[in-house]
């Protein structure tokens, strides 16, 4: 089966035998793109989070043949290290990661729960990242979600002001 999808801006066309094949051994293995995990297969733990047209999949568990013709990013597409994404800034300066192997997964979570709702709350945090950290590091991570809320709405605000 052919599949044909953008990653991280970029045109991709694979064969795969199999359309159900999770789509992160695709972006892994096939693809060679290392910075969605793999934590659990289940779709539980969510190391494996990416965005999937603007919105939060945990791809452990998201059939390959469903990213025909759609736009999918992984954590190398959010931001660099000239640029980082809002979130990606806020983690730095949280200081949040400890072993880190879960972090990608928490950044992705984060960016598209703050397209969606620009300013949350502590319980919308709660409601929308469910990922788990065996680290622990859950208080950092909530001070670097709202550290990125206000990183964002300051581009934001920046943005406007040049238009």
């Amino acid at each position: 089966m052919k599949i044909s999808f953008f990653l991280n801006g970029i045109s991709e066309t694979i064969v795969v035998a199999d359309g159900n094949t999770p789509l992160l051994w695709i972006i892994r293995d096939v693809l060679n793109v290392k910075g969605t995990k793999f934590g659990c297969g289940k779709a539980a733990c969510g190391a494996c989070t990416i965005h999937v047209e603007g919105e939060a999949v945990r791809s452990c568990s998201y059939p390959a043949k469903f990213a025909e013709g759609k736009q999918i990013n992984t954590i190398e597409g959010l931001g660099n290290e000239e640029n980082p994404h809002p979130v990606q800034q806020a983690w730095i300066e949280e200081i949040v990661p400890q072993c880190g192997y879960c972090q990608p997964g928490f950044i992705m979570a984060t960016a598209a729960l703050l397209a969606k709702n620009p300013n949350p709350t502590d319980e919308d945090i709660d409601q929308n990242i469910s990922n788990v950290c065996r680290c622990g590091t859950y208080f950092r991570m909530r001070k670097a979600i709202h550290r990125a809320a206000e990183l964002t709405q300051s581009a934001n605000t920046k943005t406007e002001e040049n238009v």
